[in-house]
């Protein structure tokens, strides 16, 4: 069984070719499930562009198994497409479908892991958060103490930062283990516990001026 707010490949809404399977079972929860199915050691690259137009880019592993990649830009017409890399810089159109999200909640992308947001009920980070907003009677209160936990309890990797490669993805429970962390850190381990307490959260990756920065927007009454 898949515990409540755990993503899955359900099975019953699969975009495929010989390369490719893209299982959108769950679109009106806010998310795509992604897998390259095909031999291959090439670099590939998810794509998926909402009725927003805004299009988000990803990397998508060569191992054959799933990513869950978020439907961030509401209801509406998605374009999901996966594409594999040629020669240096370029990449060819592994396979391109079109998917219709009529989501339960406008925040439903916001309330799930998925590659960059990637946890479970059984992550340390899970049972953080449910300690610290244990008692706390508002979604404020608990973003408050999450917040102030995470900021007080992780210091800047500036090692890390200077050394860090294109595609680096975090991993909740190690960065919780070594105390330390880039934006990026930071940002997926409060979203992966906020979501875990079901406080719509999105994580932002972007420009702040010419400083490239990772950061959160939560949603509360």
């Amino acid at each position: 069984a898949v515990a409540a707010g755990m993503p899955v490949a359900s099975g019953t809404a699969v975009h495929s070719n010989a390369k490719v399977k893209i299982d959108a079972s769950n679109a009106k929860d806010g998310y795509i499930m992604a897998a390259y199915t095909a031999q291959t050691q090439k670099r590939l690259k998810v794509r998926v562009t909402g009725p927003d137009k805004i299009v988000y880019t990803y990397d998508l592993n060569n191992e054959g198994r799933y990513e869950v990649f978020p439907m961030s830009g509401g209801q509406g017409k998605y374009t999901v497409a996966v594409y594999e890399n040629t020669t240096g810089n370029k990449y060819a159109v592994a396979y391109s479908t079109t998917i219709t999200a009529m989501l339960t909640d406008n925040f439903a992308p916001f309330l799930c892991p998925n590659q960059y947001v990637n946890y479970t009920e059984n992550s340390v980070a899970v049972k953080q958060a449910a300690s610290l907003t244990a008692g706390k009677k508002t979604e404020l209160e608990k973003i408050t103490a999450v917040y102030k936990y995470v900021v007080t309890t992780l210091t800047y990797d500036k090692e890390k930062a200077k050394t860090v490669k294109s595609g680096y993805l975090p991993n909740v429970d190690n960065v919780l283990a070594a105390k330390k962390g880039i934006c990026f850190d930071y940002a997926a381990l409060m979203t992966a516990m906020l979501r875990s307490q079901g406080i719509p959260t999105k994580l932002v990756i972007g420009y702040t001026g010419d400083v490239y920065h990772a950061w959160i927007n939560t949603y509360i009454p």
